[in-house]
């Protein structure tokens, strides 16, 4: 099983909250919540969204623990919401969760729609996360992370291919690296003055890389990486902004990481890129 294997489940639910009570799903104040475990890269992406926009007055998170406790890789705590969303469902009740509270369902489980609806419909600041005509950047950067970003690092570091297969997933990544390098020779965030949802995708695939895809490369393969200055600059700043850094749950992302991990530690693990802990709160600090 590949490093940090949790099972790979598409999203079961796919609601949309609309700009008006036409919609199903109206964006109103106090009428949804967020079910989301730090660990969780998709949820940490939210997270941070969540807190860029400012929303815990308006809707209100339900920390999940680090680890799945129902044994198929979803939480005890979410299965009635999926059991009353949908009869009998099929597969583990998984996390990130946007549900109704006013029926008790569950509206989406799919992270990027939640991430856009979030940014489009409780924008009530002028956060401006998703600025306008920027749909398909962001979309781009989405697709850079999953593809440039997560899947080869993760392809990486898997035990037993042969060198030359591991060789081409790390050149993907080290591909997807230089573009992000090349965007920021000139400016501090990707799209905008600001933070947007660009720069929330890319970070959270830096934490993910940095400590749970870093511990199975060698080291000169982590000092290829490494050597994108201005994309670790980039990620120490976010870290410093509190939207961000207050999220950073280490010791929850090192024991999802230890509690499915297959993979083999290789000499990379001895060293972070980024020393994450210099801008992590402490837990208790941002609880509930």
């Amino acid at each position: 099983m590949p490093a940090s294997s949790f099972p790979s489940v598409a999203p079961s639910f796919r609601g949309r909250i609309g700009h008006d009570a036409r919609s199903g799903y109206s964006a109103v104040p106090h009428r949804y919540r967020l079910h989301l475990a730090r660990s969780c890269p998709d949820c940490l992406r939210i997270a941070v969204t969540h807190s860029l926009l400012g929303l815990d007055d308006t809707l209100p998170i339900g920390w999940l623990p680090a680890l799945p406790d129902d044994g198929d890789g979803g939480y005890l705590a979410l299965r009635p919401l999926y059991e009353a969303s949908s009869h009998r469902h099929r597969g583990p009740a998984a996390a990130p969760v946007l549900s109704d509270e006013w029926s008790g369902r569950i509206v989406s489980t799919d992270s990027g729609e939640i991430l856009t609806d979030l940014a489009h419909r409780f924008d009530r600041d002028g956060a401006n996360l998703r600025p306008t005509g920027s749909g398909a950047a962001v979309e781009a950067v989405a697709l850079l992370c999953e593809r440039g970003l997560d899947a080869p690092a993760q392809r990486a570091g898997l035990a037993g291919i042969a060198p030359t297969e591991r060789e081409t997933a790390l050149r993907s990544l080290l591909d997807g690296l230089g573009v992000i390098e090349q965007r920021l020779a000139d400016r501090d965030h990707l799209l905008d003055e600001g933070p947007t949802l660009a720069d929330v995708q890319v970070w959270a695939s830096l934490v993910e890389l940095d400590t749970v895809h870093r511990w199975h490369l060698n080291a000169a393969a982590v000092d290829r990486v490494a050597d994108h200055p201005r994309v670790w600059d980039y990620a120490r700043r976010l870290a410093r902004h509190p939207a961000f850094g207050r999220h950073l749950d280490l010791a929850g992302i090192d024991r999802r990481h230890r509690a499915r991990c297959r993979g083999e530690e290789d000499a990379g693990a001895a060293m972070p890129i980024v020393d994450w802990a210099r801008y992590a709160r402490p837990r208790a600090a941002v609880s509930g």
